[in-house]
């Protein structure tokens, strides 16, 4: 993959490139920080019709039907608390952010593929714990071999991610697209520089 591979990995649906809503939780923090929790206006529109979130911030462009018009949702509340997930997905998208879309063994960010560091035909296994984010170039030099046949070291030891982790993870990731009426519903939960 050539270019940035956070823009590249999550495209857009067409629906959220225009007037996209911000979904926070009851506790208005995000649902999900990367890929930032966005739903497409009409969703937005809909949900807000079916009683299901309050408006906090609104687009200037307007709606209209035959008996009303609204203006388009940017930043809804969900009314009833959505409990987090506690177990992590093990996808190639979560590994990545786990990575932080750096390659373990070099640092590289660009052409990323995954290893497993004891290689398959050795017995190694598809697990949180045993693959990493590798580049193109170092996942081609170690091949199918052992980190020690191969002289190369892991920047650090693969391990399950917890959900809160990914999350911060995902919070120094910001999207390309962030409505200046998001900034006061993002990020409000970090430390403040002195």
């Amino acid at each position: 993959m050539d270019g940035d591979f956070r823009s590249d990995f999550v495209r857009d649906p067409v629906a959220l490139r225009q007037f996209p809503a911000l979904v926070l939780n009851a506790d208005y923090r995000p649902l999900s920080y990367y890929p930032l929790s966005l739903w497409p206006w009409q969703d937005a529109v809909k949900a807000v019709f079916l009683d299901r979130v309050d408006i906090l911030a609104e687009y200037e462009h307007v709606v209209r039907s035959q008996r009303m018009e609204i203006r388009v949702p940017s930043v809804v509340v969900l009314r009833e608390y959505v409990k987090p997930r506690k177990r992590v997905a093990f996808t190639r998208f979560n590994l990545f952010l786990r990575d932080e879309f750096s390659c373990q063994y070099c640092g590289a960010k660009n052409d990323l593929t995954f290893d497993h560091v004891l290689p398959r035909k050795l017995g190694g296994v598809t697990s949180w714990e045993n693959v990493v984010a590798a580049c193109a170039p170092c996942n081609l030099r170690k091949g199918s071999k052992t980190l020690r046949e191969s002289g190369m070291k892991l920047r650090t030891r693969p391990m399950r991610p917890e959900s809160e982790q990914l999350r911060n993870l995902g919070r120094r990731f910001p999207p390309n697209h962030l409505h200046d009426s998001w900034l006061d519903y993002l990020y409000w939960d970090t430390e403040l520089d002195a």
